[in-house]
């Protein structure tokens, strides 16, 4: 599965109404440690099939990124059904979002 560009407009529809799980990485594309996290995002939509993956650009949907009170990037959200379930900052290797899905995921 790609990762899906989500904006203010499409982010109810393709974000809170999914059902299931939802990792949101609300990123810049001038942020190194946005850049270091994007390919491991790529990565795991590919493995991970029962996980959907967005991203927002914080710069054209600021909207969005003060509405979920995003202050650092790259921040993630990991929702289900809609919900906010974790939310966390920074550059993670590809084994920490593993962990912080299957928080998720198994609950």
């Amino acid at each position: 599965m790609t990762v899906v560009d989500v904006t203010n407009d499409t982010f109810q529809r393709e974000v809170l109404d999914h059902k299931g799980v939802v990792l949101v990485d609300f990123f810049a594309q001038w942020c190194g440690p946005c850049k270091i996290t994007s390919p491991i995002i790529d990565e795991l939509a590919e493995s991970m099939k029962d996980v959907k993956f967005a991203k927002v650009d914080v710069d054209n949907n600021q909207d969005l990124a003060g509405k979920y009170s995003i202050f650092s990037i790259p921040t993630f959200l990991i929702l289900k059904d809609g919900q906010v379930k974790n939310q966390f900052v920074g550059a993670h290797n590809k084994e920490s979002f593993e962990e912080e899905l299957k928080k998720v995921t198994n609950a």
